[in-house]
C-alpha cells in the first residue's frame, strides 16, 4: 500500500519549520519526503489532498501507565479484578491513539501481565493503541510508594514490594521471564504524607544496583521514580537508564545528569502537580493547607530544575502520571503546553519532547518526518508551532497513520 499526502505544511520534527511539500508513505515507511517546489510522482498511490493541513510525527509519551484507570485511591487498581483491569487497559490504548499518540513508554503496569498482553495485541494488530514499551509493575521496598500494606490489612496498588538485593533480583528476574520490555523500581519516596516522603531516599544502593545488574543482563531498560536528588545520583550510580521526576535534583545531580546526556532521559511528569494546583471546573480544589504548600513547592522546584536541564541540553521526554482523575488518559499533549508555559521550552523545542526525543526513548525510527522512518504520522488542522494547544483538541487531529495503516482520516480529506 503506498499513501501519498499531496501539499501538506511538513513539520518534520527536526528543529526547522514547517515547509510545503509533499511525503510518500510505502508500506510501514516512510518512502520520500520533497519540498516545494519539487513535487512526488502519484502512480500507484492513494493520494490524501493535504493542503492547509500540517504533517508531523505521531506523539510520543514518554511516562504512560495504561492500565491506570483514574481511580482516587491507589489501592482501588489493586481492587479491579484482572479480567476488567485488561479491558481498561485496552480502552485506556484505545484513547491514546486516538489523541495522537503512536507510541507510549510504559513507566509501570499496575498488574505484572497487563502492559505485557496489550503490547502483544497492538503489535498482533488485534487491539487498536500505541506501540508499546511494557514495564512492570513500580518495584518498590517496604514503606515506599507502592506498600499500601498495613499491618492488619494486606492492600495491594501498583507496587510489587521487594526488601534486600536478593529479593529485588528476584523480582527483576520474575517480570523479565513474564516478558517486560521496562524494569521500573521506586527509589525515592513521594508527597508529603507518606512514611516515604519525596526527600526521602529509601531504596539502598545495593538494592538498586541489583535491580539494574539483573534487569540489563536480561536486556531490560531500568525507569526509576526519583525525586530527592540524592535518589536521582543513585539511580545514575547504579546505571539506571530513565529517571523520572527529578524536581530536587541539586547542582551536583544536574551536572551528573549533564555528563550522561546522551545515555539517559528525564520525564518530569508535571501534570498532575500543576492539575491539582489549578483544577477544572469539574474537579473540587485541594483545601487541606500541607498538601496545597507541598504542591507549591514541588511545582516551584520543578520549574527551576527543567529549565535548568533545558538549559543543559538533557533529553526530556512528555508525560507522566496520566490515568488519574485529575489527569485523564488521552490529555497527555497537555504537557506540551506546560513545558513552554513553566519550563521555558519554545514550542519547537516542546513539540520534539514530544516526538524526536521521544522515539530515542522508544529506540525505534519513530518521531521524525523522514525517510526509512516508521510511517506514524499525524495531519493536524491548523499550525503546532504557532499554538501547541491545538494538539489537546481530538477535532483538530483529521488523520492518524501508524505504521503506514491510515488509523483515522476525516472525511472529506481524501483526494
Amino acid at each position: 500500500m503506498r499513501t501519498l499526502f499531496r501539499d501538506a505544511l511538513v513539520w518534520d520534527g527536526s528543529g526547522t519549520g514547517r515547509f510545503p511539500g509533499d511525503v510518500l508513505v510505502d508500506g510501514e515507511t516512510i518512502a520520500a519526503v520533497c519540498m516545494r517546489p519539487d513535487r512526488l510522482p502519484a502512480e500507484g498511490a492513494q493520494v490524501v489532498d493535504a493542503a492547509g493541513l500540517t504533517l508531523m510525527p505521531g506523539l510520543i509519551e514518554g511516562h504512560a501507565h495504561l492500565s491506570f484507570c483514574e481511580m482516587p485511591q491507589s489501592t482501588d487498581l489493586g481492587d479491579i479484578p484482572p479480567e476488567e483491569h485488561t479491558l481498561e487497559t485496552m480502552y485506556n490504548a484505545r484513547r491514546l491513539l486516538d489523541a495522537g499518540f503512536t507510541s507510549a513508554f510504559s513507566a509501570a503496569s499496575a498488574k505484572l501481565r497487563l502492559d505485557v498482553v496489550i503490547r502483544n495485541a497492538i503489535a498482533s494488530g488485534r487491539i487498536p493503541g500505541p506501540r508499546l514499551r511494557a514495564a512492570s509493575p513500580e518495584i518498590t521496598v517496604t514503606g515506599g510508594l507502592g506498600d499500601e500494606r498495613r499491618l492488619h490489612l494486606d492492600r495491594a496498588s501498583f507496587g510489587l514490594v521487594a526488601d534486600g538485593p536478593d529479593d529485588i533480583a528476584r523480582a527483576v528476574r520474575l517480570c523479565a521471564r513474564e516478558g517486560v520490555d521496562t524494569i521500573k523500581i521506586n527509589i525515592s519516596g513521594d508527597g508529603p504524607l507518606r512514611a516515604a516522603k519525596s526527600r526521602m531516599t529509601v531504596m539502598r544502593e545495593a538494592e538498586v544496583r541489583a535491580a539494574c545488574e539483573v534487569a540489563h543482563d536480561f536486556g531490560k531498560t531500568v525507569a526509576a521514580h526519583a525525586r530527592a536528588s540524592h535518589s536521582v545520583i543513585r539511580a545514575l550510580d547504579c546505571g539506571v537508564d530513565v529517571i523520572y521526576h527529578c524536581e530536587y535534583a541539586d547542582e551536583a545531580a544536574l551536572d551528573r545528569l549533564e555528563a550522561v546526556r546522551d545515555r539517559v532521559f528525564v520525564g518530569p511528569a508535571i501534570a498532575p502537580i500543576y492539575n491539582s494546583l489549578h483544577p477544572p471546573a469539574t474537579m473540587p480544589p485541594v483545601r487541606d493547607p500541607v498538601r496545597l504548600a507541598a504542591l507549591q513547592e514541588t511545582l516551584d522546584c520543578a520549574q527551576q530544575t527543567f529549565a535548568a536541564m533545558r538549559r543543559r541540553g538533557i533529553r526530556v521526554v512528555i508525560g507522566g502520571d496520566y490515568g488519574f482523575p485529575i489527569t485523564p488518559q488521552g490529555t497527555n499533549a497537555r504537557d506540551i503546553e506546560l513545558y513552554v508555559s513553566l519550563f521555558g521550552y519554545s514550542p519547537t523545542e516542546a513539540l520534539q519532547c514530544a516526538t524526536k526525543v521521544g522515539g530515542e526513548l522508544m529506540g525505534l525510527d519513530v518521531g521524525l518526518v523522514k525517510s526509512g522512518y516508521l510511517a506514524d504520522l499525524l495531519l493536524v488542522d491548523g499550525d503546532p508551532v504557532a499554538d501547541v494547544r491545538v494538539l489537546q483538541d481530538a477535532a483538530r487531529i483529521v488523520g492518524i497513520v501508524q505504521g503506514g495503516r491510515v488509523v483515522k482520516l476525516r472525511e472529506g480529506v481524501k483526494a
